[in-house]
């Protein structure tokens, strides 16, 4: 079973850990951040912005509106 005090005699495990989820976070809000200031959507460009949810949000987002973008391309 799972024990609280083993994080504390292996810390290197759970800065890997935070690692790992940090740059998962970056690259996702990243994406959203580029997509929502491309298609100038300031509302969602804010809200990824400011609320942290580990780049779920982001991934939220590139999935709603991934159609626009191909709409757009038949349109021309």
């Amino acid at each position: 079973m799972f024990e609280l005090y083993s994080i504390y005699e292996q810390p290197g495990w759970s800065l890997l850990a935070l690692i790992l989820i940090g740059i998962w976070s970056l690259i996702w809000k990243g994406l959203g951040l580029w997509h929502a200031a491309q298609r100038k959507q300031k509302g969602w460009f804010v809200a990824i912005l400011i609320l942290n949810t580990f780049g779920l949000l982001s991934i939220i987002y590139l999935i709603w509106f991934k159609d626009a973008k191909k709409s757009k391309s038949r349109k021309r």
